[in-house]
Formats: C-alpha cells, structure tokens, sequence
C-alpha cells in the first residue's frame, strides 16, 4: 500500500536514510569485513541522515510542502521509517533488500526508480536529500550517481539551505570558511552534521507515525554489488598513564600537575 503526500504548492522532498549500527560503542566487523556487525549493538541512523530529515522537515513546513522517507534495507528498516515519520515527514517507501549486496551504484539505480515511479503517479519530487557519506562502509558516491541518473544538479556536503524562486542556495564549509552554491530545482543534496539540529520526537508525533501506510517495493535489478575488498579498522589509540607518586608524599605532584592546568586560577 503506498502512502502519498497531498497535493500542495510547497517544496516535495525526499529524503534518503540507511540503517546503520550503532557505532557508540566498540566497533566490530563481521567475519568477511565487509561490514559493521550490528548483531549486539541495535541500529540506528547516521548523524548526517538526522541532520538531512530535520532539514527536509524544516523545508516542507516552511513552504506548506511535504516530506518523504526512503529506505534500502531489510524489513526491519522500518523502525528507522517511523522514527522519520514520527518527527515530521508525512510518507514513507522501503525497497526491502539485503542492503549489504548493493553497491553505491544499485542503491542510487532504485532510489532513481522510486523518483521517477512517484513522478508518473503525479508525485516528483523537487528535492532529494541524503547523508552526505554511510555511515558503516564510508561510501559517499550515492548522491552523486543518483544525480546523474536523473539528470539533477547536485551539492555535496551542505550544512544549510534555502529555496526561493526555483533555487537552492546550498552553504557548505570550506578550508577558508564557507562556500555558497545556487543550483536549479529539481536537484540533489548530500548533508553534513551540525548545520542544523536534529529535534526529538513528541508523542503526538509517534502516534501519528504508526497511522501511516508505508510503500513496500521489491528492487528492480539484480544487485552489482560494492566493488569493496574489504574495512579497516584504524588501530586503537594508545593512552598513557603517568605516576605521580604514592600516598602523601604525591601531594606535591598534583599540585604542581594542577597548577600546570590552569585548575584553581
């Protein structure tokens, strides 16, 4: 069953998330190393992707627009659905797949699918936003493969944006300070953490993300797969401990450290 926006003269935007592990803690490969193991940490989504759906959400309020979710994953991507539902985004799609088969170019050949499927239905989208890099696999081709299938301008690595007249004027950090770009609509962007902040979900909102109806869809070819060899782990950093003594006689020391620190001034 498929959940549509309503009509309406404001921006429609879609907004692309993954299922990632949760990472806040250690971090575990699977026996392969072609993926983060989630089994014993539960998932969640990346910090980048909460910035993208706050975006998208601000973006449809302020133009009396609406906002949609898409995910690639197994059906248990839903709970990543419905947190974005819950905090404001009015549909939502799961192509249900093993996410770990799809390379950076299937994921962005079905979300294009999606795209164009939801045009035809007399539902485009003027804006698609994602997380500008995965969160578990450091891929960060997509946006720009699924711009080019659909023939979008794209913006990489935004913070902030706004939309007015047909443009978006994207602003992304640079070495020298910040970097202003201005591209047509339809297009696509890739978002950054710390633009914006990510709000919480109200119980109204939980309740009426349980209400909608999301559209389950199959992929609609066979999966390439990433063209990955394998993840590294970077090696743990070694922390150093310095003795300052023993007992009352350490007294001094600490002081001292103290004193060197700033403490107490």
């Amino acid at each position: 069953m498929t959940s549509t926006p309503p009509d309406g003269d404001g921006l429609r935007i879609l907004v692309c998330v993954k299922r990632v592990p949760d990472a806040s803690s250690t971090v575990v490969l699977t026996e392969d190393a072609q993926a983060v193991d989630g089994r014993y940490v539960g998932f969640t989504l990346s910090n980048h992707e909460n910035c993208a759906v706050e975006m998208a959400v601000r973006l449809a309020d302020a133009t009396g627009g609406s906002a949609t979710v898409l995910t690639l994953g197994p059906e248990e991507s839903t709970d990543q659905l419905i947190g974005a539902l819950s905090l404001g985004c009015r549909a939502a799609t799961v192509i249900v797949a093993d996410s770990s088969r799809f390379g950076p170019a299937d994921v962005a050949r079905e979300i294009a699918a999606v795209v164009r499927d939801h045009e035809s239905a007399g539902s485009p989208y003027d804006l698609v936003l994602l997380g500008n890099d995965a969160a578990d696999t450091g891929d960060f081709q997509v946006g720009i493969r699924l711009a080019y299938a659909l023939e979008r301008p794209v913006v990489n690595g935004v913070s902030t944006v706004e939309v007015a007249d047909g443009v978006l004027t994207a602003h992304a950090a640079a070495a020298d300070g910040e970097e202003t770009y201005s591209v047509p609509l339809p297009a696509v962007a890739t978002v950054l953490e710390g633009g914006v902040e990510p709000r919480y979900p109200t119980i109204k909102g939980r309740i009426a993300a349980k209400k909608v109806s999301i559209e389950h869809r199959e992929p609609t070819a066979e999966p390439v797969g990433p063209d990955r060899v394998r993840l590294l782990l970077p090696p743990p950093q070694p922390s150093a401990v310095q003795v300052l003594g023993e007992g009352p006689g350490a007294a001094a020391a600490v002081v001292d450290l103290l004193e060197s620190l700033g403490v107490g001034r």
